[in-house]
């Protein structure tokens, strides 16, 4: 029989939803920023127990449900599975916004089946925003259709960016970023890859680009802003990867490549 995206989307929603719940719950109860109880690639890439509880809950839910699928989590890394799906979860999408009280963060859930992802959820809880999408079944914001923004060029373009962790690399992207910023509208900064991804999906942004953004990082916000239209890839026609992502309308997509091509992005000091 074959899997059917929108009964994934509907278990990926709900458990999306019951996550930020309680994020949002243990957050407020909070009387200062929750407690960092470990660091990753530098000490400003930070892991609190609130991302460990919220794939807690997350891992238990699929699991109940779906018991044979394989999980790739950020927090519990892969496990293994015998059935037909797999599980992308980030149970904090920009933990240093959730540090510090800011709303950018989010519960993204994507299911890949035979490598290609087909339902994906981003849940803003702080903005009360569920983005939704099955492949080949559009975008939705709170179940309203969204499309991207199309007609912008380059030079008009509202473009959102993030930078790395890692000092050496933050000092390239700066770089980057110099020569960028004269050419565009303007930059945003928001600290979650999902939701810049979500910002394109939804128009509130014009296109999106980073480089060292891992696979649960844009697993989801990566299929939603393709199926608000936007094109989705790396540098040179390969897909979205760690070395470097972007996503836009296809046309402007392609002057973003174009320019960052000549910058050599995809560097560290």
């Amino acid at each position: 029989m074959p899997l059917n995206p929108d009964k994934f989307l509907d278990l990926a929603r709900s458990i999306a939803i019951e996550a930020g719940d309680l994020l949002l719950a243990e957050r407020a109860a909070l009387s200062a920023r929750p407690e960092v109880v470990e660091t990753k690639s530098s000490p400003t890439d930070v892991v609190t127990a609130l991302d460990r509880a919220a794939e807690d809950l997350i891992r238990a839910r699929i699991t109940e449900n779906r018991p044979d699928d394989a999980i790739l989590g950020e927090e519990g890394g892969d496990t293994p599975g015998a059935g037909d799906a797999r599980w992308v979860v980030d149970p904090i999408d920009g933990t240093v916004n959730f540090l510090y009280g800011l709303p950018a963060w989010a519960v993204s859930i994507a299911v890949e089946v035979d490598g290609e992802i087909v339902a994906g959820v981003v849940n803003v809880p702080p903005m009360g925003e569920v983005f939704t999408a099955v492949r080949g079944g559009g975008a939705f914001l709170n179940d309203r259709p969204i499309t991207c923004s199309t007609g912008v060029p380059l030079d008009r373009a509202l473009v959102a960016t993030g930078f790395g962790y890692a000092a050496g690399r933050r000092a390239v992207q700066a770089q980057v970023l110099a020569e960028v910023l004269p050419r565009v509208r303007d930059i945003r900064r928001g600290g979650s890859c999902a939701v810049d991804l979500c910002s394109v999906a939804a128009g509130r942004v014009d296109a999106y680009y980073e480089r060292g953004t891992n696979y649960w990082d844009h697993a989801a916000g990566g299929l939603i802003a393709q199926e608000a239209g936007a094109k989705v890839g790396g540098l040179r026609g390969t897909a979205y990867n760690i070395e470097l992502g972007l996503a836009a309308a296809p046309e402007l997509f392609g002057q973003l490549h174009d320019l960052l091509l000549t910058l050599d992005p995809e560097r560290d000091l």
